[in-house]
């Protein structure tokens, strides 16, 4: 931003102008041209560029060295200059005032010019390179798209720093992949010395902005050592101008992700100010260069995404389901972490309380998990003790703990890809569960969880109903599993899964039918694990002669019709795009809820081992064994699944683990969870 933007000229004394490059500046030539006067040369010294608008050349009667142009009202005259200058005044314009029919001028105004060069650059092209935009003011704007441009920021996720960003102005040590999760700011000043010499330079954020990222420069003596110059209660740092040139290069981390409020933009300016001699005078700006950053969203991965590394808990009671993860991420080529539990949490609700999420710039891809806590204080999360290395980690504090809650991490699924009525959602959608409608004891994920989501844009969330389940989260009905289509044919690259009690019934009709009504339900399991989760061993006729929970799951299957719905209006699904699992649900009193809590409301759990709440490793399925009528030796329920997506190419594994099914409201997919590979699809390049 240029505040010399017309410069009036004189015959009597020569004008003096400060010319910044990259920049324009108008000339007046009208007010001090000579009566009678009809015409007009101009030309500059070498490194000056001269521009002249809305008027035309004249026509001499001889040819003249210098193009001749004419007076009229209006016209635009721009100079700019290409090259800083080597001494105050050192370039200069010179335009001479013309009469009809006269070679001579009779009168010159000159204009003498010191061309400085202030520069503050980033990766507007979100190239991972810094460049100078050939139009400065393109940098103060972050424009979205293919076509746009803008630099980005990744917030930093460093265990050290996660849920207190501590901030000091000592120099601190920061290491080489600290440096490279940071993005660059450049910035150049160049001119006369004794120009520069009257003059100051600041670099500096509004207080708002400060709050939200930090700016680092290294320290002269080591390159290993920065120095924190703009922050949180640091908006201004004053640079020292040498002689003729400076050329610094500053490091800049977010450390806040995109929130209600806070846009994610952040604004940077370097300001050139003249000092005055005059201590009655204030000090004048001259220039002040402007860039903006957007900070990286936080993005999370769909089930379709292939596996990278899985994170379970070792507990000696899930030993069995530990071991099948273990099979199931070798044949997936993922590796295998191990996550050290306290005994307070019991690693039942590693899957519900984190996401393993990713944040990506031109320059650098982050993974971060995503954490609610259950517990209060950063020290006693034990997750982030078994991170890999490299792995971020976010706070994202929640009003509620309670097991039973919607406000979690594990109500939250992603979609893959869709488009959707000519809108591309390049990165999926966003789903969370909700109440929908006020009611006695109704639950929704926090706001400020729903906040974050939206605030990231790039996976524009979709609310389903969920308050009618026991724990409330929308993966006990519905799951993502990668399919490779032929796209020609309008296929989506992936099905959606849903519970569908209908789909149960039919399946038991059908073997009741033909003479197996007495094949039982939990036939392999002991009695005492059946009392400790109130379920028992019942025949197929049994089961479907059970009126109250016919009712029962006819009032989940309207549950689920409303959701599914909601599914193929949002993301765009035909029915052929859905597969519906076979599966069983009972509506109970809220659990593990004091007797003075409760609303009366019952909710739904699963009555069998939820076959929905899979782990999806490619095309290695790990499914909760559903313990259903063993007909000719084999469970009919995993037939049933197996043959609806076994033709598909999946592999289904049934884990056998039934405590973790339904002991205390869990499942064996809560003591799991994945690190995905991000997308390929760059997030800046889409339109939210």
């Amino acid at each position: 931003m240029s505040f010399q933007g017309i410069i009036h000229l004189s015959l009597d004394t020569p004008a003096h102008a400060i010319c910044i490059l990259g920049t324009e500046i108008s000339l007046d030539l009208s007010g001090c041209a000579p009566q009678k006067c009809k015409s007009f040369t101009i030309n500059g010294s070498l490194g000056v560029l001269i521009n002249v608008h809305d008027t035309v050349p004249v026509k001499t009667s001889e040819e003249v060295s210098v193009t001749r142009w004419l007076l009229s009202d209006p016209m635009d005259v721009l100079v700019k200059m290409v090259s800083p200058s080597t001494a105050t005044d050192g370039d200069m314009v010179l335009v001479s005032y013309y009469q009809p029919d006269e070679e001579d001028p009779v009168a010159t105004a000159e204009l003498y010019l010191t061309g400085i060069e202030v520069s503050l650059d980033v990766d507007i092209y979100r190239s991972g390179q810094v460049e100078a935009p050939s139009d400065p003011h393109v940098k103060k704007k972050w424009v979205w798209g293919a076509s746009g441009w803008g630099a980005i920021l990744l917030v930093n996720c460093n265990l050290a720093s996660a849920g207190q960003l501590a901030v000091t102005k000592t120099p601190k040590s920061l290491t080489a992949e600290e440096i490279k999760n940071m993005s660059q700011m450049t910035l150049s000043v160049q001119g006369p010395s004794c120009f520069l010499q009257k003059h100051r330079l600041v670099l500096h954020t509004s207080k708002e902005e400060s709050e939200k990222a930090r700016v680092y420069q290294p320290q002269k003596d080591n390159s290993s050592t920065f120095e924190l110059v703009l922050g949180p209660d640091q908006q201004t740092y004053p640079l020292p101008l040498p002689e003729n040139r400076l050329k610094e290069t500053f490091y800049v981390e977010a450390v806040e992700f995109p929130s209600a409020d806070f846009s994610g933009l952040i604004s940077y300016s370097a300001s050139l100010v003249e000092e005055s001699q005059d201590p009655s005078i204030p000090e004048t700006l001259v220039y002040k260069d402007t860039v903006v950053f957007r900070v990286a969203p936080c993005i999370f991965t769909p089930s379709t995404q292939m596996p990278l590394e899985v994170y379970v808990c070792r507990e000696l009671q899930l030993q069995g389901f530990v071991d099948t993860v273990m099979e199931l991420s070798e044949k997936s080529n993922s590796q295998v972490a191990s996550v050290y539990e306290d005994p307070n949490r019991l690693g039942r609700w590693l899957q519900d309380e984190i996401a393993f999420c990713y944040s990506q710039a031109p320059h650098k891809t982050v993974s971060l998990v995503l954490d609610t806590p259950r517990v209060a204080k950063f020290e006693e999360l034990s997750m982030s003790y078994s991170l890999s290395p490299g792995t971020g980690y976010v706070i994202q504090n929640v009003k509620d703990s309670r097991v039973a809650s919607l406000d979690s991490i594990g109500n939250l699924v992603v979609s893959p890809p869709v488009k959707v009525q000519g809108k591309d959602y390049p990165l999926g959608r966003v789903l969370i569960g909700s109440s929908f409608y006020p009611s006695t004891g109704g639950r929704d994920m926090s706001k400020k969880l729903q906040d974050f989501l939206y605030a990231q844009q790039v996976q524009a969330p979709v609310e389903l109903f969920s308050d009618w389940l026991m724990i409330g989260h929308i993966d006990e009905f519905m799951c993502f599993i990668p399919v490779e289509d032929n796209e020609s044919e309008g296929r989506k690259g992936f099905r959606l899964l849903l519970a569908s009690p209908s789909s149960c019934y039919n399946l038991f009709q059908e073997k009741q039918k033909e003479g197996y009504g007495d094949a039982i339900l939990f036939e392999e399991v002991r009695v005492d694990q059946l009392l400790s989760n109130g379920r028992e061993a019942k025949t197929i006729d049994q089961l479907l002669a059970d009126e109250r929970l016919r009712k029962q799951n006819d009032y989940v299957e309207k549950c689920i019709h409303l959701n599914r719905d909601i599914l193929k209006r949002e993301l765009g699904l035909a029915e052929t795009d859905i597969i519906h699992i076979p599966q069983l649900f009972c509506l109970e009193p809220l659990m593990n809820i004091p007797s003075n809590q409760q609303t009366g409301k019952p909710l739904a759990r699963p009555y069998f081992p939820d076959m929905l709440h899979m782990i999806v490793m490619g095309k290695n399925l790990g499914i909760p064994k559903p313990f259903g009528p063993q007909i000719k030796g084999t469970c009919c329920l995993e037939e049933k699944v197996c043959h609806l997506l076994e033709p598909l190419g999946f592999k289904c594994t049934f884990i056998n683990d039934f405590d973790c099914y339904l002991t205390d409201v869990g499942d064996f997919c809560a003591c799991a969870n994945i690190r995905r590979v991000p997308f390929a699809f760059k997030w800046w390049k889409m339109l939210p």
